[in-house]
Formats: C-alpha cells, sequence, structure tokens
C-alpha cells in the first residue's frame, strides 16, 4: 500500500492548486493547528467557495481535505508561530520544485512576503522562509550534510536529480552507463519516480526491467526515453485522470495507489475515478488518517465491545460488499452484449488503423481529434497499448475490453468474476452462521474468569507498598526520583526514612492527617533497609533512621558538594538498629487487580498469594519469571496473570540485587 506521494504526484497537485476551478492562489489563510507530530493543518478561504482545510504531512503527503483530525486542546509552539507569521496573509503561488517532492507555497501579509516550504521527501519537513529566503522557523531543526534547516540560516535545497519530464536520450544513456543496478531500480533512484512509476516506464517501453542498465542499447534507451514522454504528456497537458486504484486482499477490496493517470500496471485492477486528483488524495490519504483516529478512540472502549458482535459486522460489511461488487461485474457484461455493435466497430476502427501501420500515439491523437465526428470515437475513454486493453464508456458504465478476445469472450470474463464474488459471499454467510453459533454457546457457558481492573497512580512510577494500617509509604528508584520525591511529593507532616549506608531510596511515609503508629514505622525501617545497597551487598540487615521534612535540605554544608539524589540531614535522627531485610511479593485481587510489594507483613494484610524472598543467587529478572510461573500455575488464568502481574511488573516489586524464594 502507497505510504506517500511521488514527485508525479506532487507535479499533478500543484498543476490543480495552482489553476483551474480547484485553484487556491489567492485564498485567506486562517488558522493554523497541528493534530499530528507531522502534520499541519491550514484553514484556508477560498473565493466564491468558502472554508477549506489544506493538510501537510511531512514526509508524506499535501491535499486539501474533509477528513479532519481533532485539534489539540493545547496548541504546539510551531503552528502558534506560523499564526504570527502568515494568518490573515493571501497564497500568492504555489509551484513544485524540480520535479522533487518539495512543494512551495508563496504568502503575502501587509506587504511583507514569506514562503511556506513542504519537503514530502522522507524525513520530511515544513519551513518558513523570509523574502531572502532566510529560515523563519523549521518544525524540526536539523542538520544534514551540507543542509541545515535551522532559524536564521539561509534555506538550501537538497542535491537536484534528473527530471524525468526533461529527460532526453543522452541523460539515461549516461545515468545508465554509471549504474551497478538493474533498469528499474536506476530508474526509480536516479530520476526520482519510485518503484511503480519506474515499472510503467519499462512495461510501456517492452523493455525488460530486470535488464542491468550497463547493458542497455541504443534501441532500448530511445524506448525507454519514448516512455518518459509518453508516461509525463498528461501532466504536461493538464490532462488528468485521478483515480485510487484498488484490490483484493484476503478476500476484502482495499486501496493500494492513488495515481493522477491511469498505469499500464495496474490495468487489471479496480479502480474508483474522481474529478479531481485532491479529491482521490483526499479519499486515500485523508480518509485513512481519520480512520486512524478513530481506531485509536474505539480502542479505548474495545473491553466494552463485544468481540463476536465485531466479527459479526465486519462478515455482514463483507456480505454486501460482495453482493455490490458481483452486481457491478454482471452489469458491465450486459452492456457489452447490448453494446455488441458499437464495441465491434471500434475493434475494428483500431485494427483497421494498426494494420495501415499507425503508432499508437498517432491513434489516440486521431481519435481525439475525431470525437465530434467518428461514432466509434466517442465511446473510448482510453486505450492501454501495452496491455492490448481499451476502456469504453458504455451509457454511463466504463467497460475494459481486452482486444485480443471477442466479445463473448470479454463478457464472459465479467461474469465469472461475478460467480468468484458470489462464491465469497457464500463463504461469508458460512462464517456469519459459525460465529451466530459461538455466540450461543458463550450465552449458555458464562465465563468465570476474572477480569484485570487496572488504574494508574502517580506513585506507580516509584517503589512503593501501603502499610498494614493503609499509610502509603513510597521510595525513589535512582537519584533523579529520589530528588522527585522529596521536592514533589513530600509534605510537611510526612516522614522521611533513609539508611545510615548511601544507596538507598529517599523513603516518605505519606500521613495525610492521620496517626502513625509503630507497627507503620517499623515496616517503612525494612521497606527502606531492604531496598537499598544492603540487599544487593548480600547482607540481612543494617540501620536507618527517620526525620522531619524540615530536617531535609539541598543546601550543603559550607565547602561540600551534593550530588543529585544526595540531600543534606540536620537535628536530630530516630535510628532503628539491625533491621532485617525481608520482602515478599502478592496479587492485590479487590478492587483494583495488580502485584504489590514490600514488607512481609504489609504485604499479607493487603493482598493473595504471597511470596516472600530473600537475598540469594537469582538477578531480579529470573526470580520474576519465577514468581510468574507461580501465580499462572495457581491461577491457571495466563492472560489475566499477564496483564496484572507480568514478569517486567514484578521486577518493579523485587529489591534490587539477587534473591531467591524462602521455603
Amino acid at each position: 500500500m502507497k505510504k506517500e506521494m511521488t514527485s508525479a504526484d506532487v507535479a499533478a497537485l500543484v498543476l490543480e492548486l495552482s489553476s483551474g476551478e480547484n485553484s487556491i492562489i489567492d485564498a485567506k489563510i486562517g488558522k493554523i493547528y497541528q493534530p499530528a507530530a507531522e502534520e499541519l493543518r491550514i484553514s484556508i478561504f477560498v473565493f466564491n467557495k468558502g472554508r477549506d482545510n489544506f493538510i501537510i504531512e511531512a514526509g508524506k503527503r499535501a491535499h486539501l481535505s474533509e477528513h479532519i483530525r481533532p485539534s489539540p486542546k493545547l496548541p504546539q509552539s510551531f503552528p502558534m508561530l506560523l499564526r504570527k507569521h502568515i494568518m490573515a496573509g493571501r497564497i500568492t503561488y504555489i509551484k513544485q520544485y524540480d520535479f522533487d517532492r518539495i512543494i512551495e507555497i508563496g504568502l503575502v501579509r501587509g506587504g511583507i512576503n514569506t514562503i511556506l516550504i513542504a519537503e514530502l521527501f522522507s524525513p520530511g519537513n515544513i519551513v518558513l522562509l523570509d523574502a531572502e529566503r532566510k529560515i523563519i522557523l523549521p518544525m524540526k531543526p536539523v542538520t544534514f550534510r551540507g543542509r541545515r534547516i535551522r532559524s536564521g540560516e539561509v534555506y538550501q535545497y537538497p542535491e537536484a536529480q534528473i527530471s524525468p519530464v526533461d529527460a532526453g536520450v543522452d541523460d539515461l544513456r549516461e545515468e545508465f552507463a554509471s549504474s551497478d543496478s538493474d533498469v528499474v531500480r536506476t530508474i526509480a533512484k536516479g530520476f526520482n519516480l519510485g518503484g511503480i512509476l519506474a515499472e510503467e516506464v519499462c512495461l510501456r517501453s517492452g523493455v525488460g526491467k530486470n535488464i542491468a542498465a550497463k547493458e542497455l542499447g541504443d534501441d532500448e534507451i530511445s524506448a525507454l526515453a519514448g516512455s518518459f514522454k509518453g508516461l509525463f504528456t498528461p501532466l504536461l497537458e493538464g490532462e488528468l485522470s485521478p483515480c485510487v486504484v484498488k484490490k483484493d486482499v484476503k478476500g476484502e477490496i482495499q486501496p493500494i495507489d492513488v495515481v493522477p493517470f491511469e498505469l499500464s500496471v495496474y490495468s487489471d485492477l479496480e479502480k474508483d475515478s474522481f474529478p479531481s486528483f485532491n479529491k482521490a488524495l483526499d479519499e486515500f490519504f485523508g480518509k485513512k488518517a481519520a480512520e486512524e483516529v478513530r481506531g485509536v478512540v474505539e480502542s479505548v472502549k474495545k473491553e466494552k465491545t463485544d468481540v463476536f458482535e465485531r466479527r459479526l459486522k465486519k462478515q455482514q460489511e463483507a456480505i454486501e460488499n460482495f453482493g455490490k461488487d458481483a452486481e457491478k461485474q454482471v452489469q458491465i457484461a450486459e452492456k457489452i452484449y447490448a453494446h455488441y455493435v458499437d464495441i465491434e466497430e471500434v475493434l475494428a476502427v483500431l485494427d483497421k488503423a494498426r494494420q495501415k501501420g499507425y503508432t499508437w500515439d498517432e491513434i489516440r491523437k486521431i481519435l481525439k481529434e475525431a470525437k465530434g465526428t467518428l461514432p466509434a470515437a466517442k465511446n473510448i475513454v482510453s486505450i492501454d497499448s501495452a496491455s492490448g486493453k481499451v476502456v469504453l464508456d458504455l451509457d454511463g458504465t466504463n467497460a475494459t475490453i481486452d482486444m485480443r478476445l471477442t466479445i463473448p469472450q470479454n463478457a464472459q470474463f465479467h461474469y465469472d468474476k461475478a460467480k468468484k464474488l458470489n462464491r465469497k459471499k457464500e463463504g461469508a454467510l458460512k462464517a456469519i452462521e459459525d460465529t451466530k453459533l459461538a455466540m450461543q454457546k458463550r450465552e449458555k457457558k458464562p465465563s468465570n474468569k476474572q477480569k484485570a481492573r487496572l488504574k494508574k497512580h502517580w506513585y506507580d512510577r516509584f517503589r512503593w507498598f501501603f502499610s498494614s494500617e493503609g499509610f502509603l509509604v513510597v521510595g525513589g528508584r535512582d537519584a533523579e526520583t529520589n530528588e522527585e520525591i522529596v521536592k514533589k511529593y513530600m509534605d510537611k507532616n510526612d516522614i522521611v526514612f533513609h539508611t545510615q549506608a548511601p544507596g538507598a531510596p529517599m523513603t516518605v511515609i505519606k500521613v495525610q492527617g492521620g496517626e502513625v503508629s509503630e507497627q507503620t514505622l517499623q515496616e517503612a525501617a525494612e521497606f527502606v533497609v531492604s531496598y537499598s545497597s544492603i540487599w544487593k551487598s548480600g547482607q540481612f540487615s543494617g540501620d536507618c533512621y527517620w526525620v522531619r521534612p524540615e530536617q531535609v535540605s539541598k543546601t550543603p554544608e559550607s565547602g561540600e558538594y551534593l550530588k543529585k539524589g544526595s540531600f543534606a540531614i540536620r537535628g536530630e535522627r530516630n535510628y532503628y538498629r539491625d533491621v532485617q531485610v525481608g520482602a515478599a511479593v502478592a496479587l492485590e485481587l479487590g478492587a483494583e487487580t495488580r502485584v504489590i510489594g514490600g514488607p512481609l507483613s504489609a504485604v499479607s494484610e493487603h493482598g493473595r498469594h504471597v511470596v516472600e524472598l530473600v537475598p540469594g543467587k537469582f538477578n531480579q529478572n529470573d526470580i520474576a519469571k519465577k514468581i510468574y510461573k507461580i501465580y499462572v500455575d495457581k491461577l491457571k488464568e495466563v492472560n489475566f496473570v499477564k496483564q496484572i502481574a507480568s514478569p517486567d511488573k514484578i521486577a518493579m516489586m523485587i529489591p534490587p540485587g539477587e534473591s531467591d524464594i524462602k521455603i
């Protein structure tokens, strides 16, 4: 599936936006939003048309869009600064740079000219320039070899490549002679075309795409040069036929590409035509982007949506699509028989012209000039000489006729496609019955499985436990979180614990107006000792103390220095001597379902399936996997345990260093 626009797509887009009925020249700039990291939405007012939205997604796409992603509640700095410079201004021009994936938009506001650059090649960028082409503001300040995209720098385009529109025989010969790759890769890379258009050039020329580029002869290079010219004729003459290309992917028709003119490589695939390339781009890229946002919103609610109901809905939609597509194929087949004589006349005219030695380009030109006088020419929509197929307009229905087949064979081809779609429809109907049967079985056997009730808390990123009396005790995991606990979460009535030796978490008992008893103080002491370097060193006891918050300071004594995560403790300390290390892990299965850890007495009070730990020989990850296996064996519900007590969540509750399970 196509991920970003090609240089030909950019050329077609700029062609539409710079002239004709889809032009946005002189449009007034409204508010600017940044709904996603790489995406910019510019509200514009087009004279005699009304409001519209111009979307630029750096490195991917640009087009007018009806499919709008929601704007963030708090606007980012980049769109706000753009508003300062260009809001209420007008668009003076829009152009493509050197057939590259770069769009340049001229703007004027209050007599001051600026330029907005949209880079649609990877990694992409959006840059605002002043009249001297100095960068006012980039979306992403970056530095490449030879290019600096930063405020104050003069904007420089990337190194130019050979334009395929202007490429002649000599240009191709030089590029092929210096290539170590095959023809299709050389064209794709050397002429900035991408894989599909490179294959199209090879197909139209009759030159094998896998031939080594260096081995091409003059005749083959001339044929390729002619294909280049023919490929881009619709762009040069302004005669686009935009469409979205669709393909059957695992029984579902899905869009895979959007193109400004028909390609021979897609001659056998289904296509949806659009009145403008902008509309086609919005259907392909814009609709998908909006659906992705809706998908994210729906995924938040997926626990509330029944899995069988979702499956049933998709199967019903598939049946409806199979039915519509089958009817369309039958309609085309019937139209072919209804216009039997007209089709015979068209094929005869084409065959006669070929027998006289006319080339396909000459035939196309003659038919174009004769549309008002030659009845057969009126029905011809397009001719694909590479595949030998002609598209005819049969009373408003486009039918692809293979000139190598008889008219009944062409009709039968569409009847056969309808039969295949009907068989798929029958398979989908059977699948619906299976789904309904599964729903009935589930209703008869209600699930007794436990459901995970997961909540987020501010203390989850730290070490924590609830004491036997229900007080929250929270400690740092490293120097940074030690600092954060003291500066952000320590209140004046709290109690602060630390060990005599360095390498311990700054631990705070959140008092919150309660009366802390000796039981909670003892548990906090055991916690701060056990989750310190004392456990890591393999010792089985250590000393610690507690103080009041006002005794904790970041100001060192004169001539001393406090590193990050360290604090000066002043005044009297309340010591706990020879505190035994000990820790436990358990499952809380009440109002919340989660893994908990801490002192044995506290964990036993709030949790079930308690596993007691002592200093040992297994690292955190290995011991966490052992505990996880114990819980899976006990609860017999792998998915539930994985949700609330996966090995990585258990490891967060285990003291640093090596441990063993106490038997």
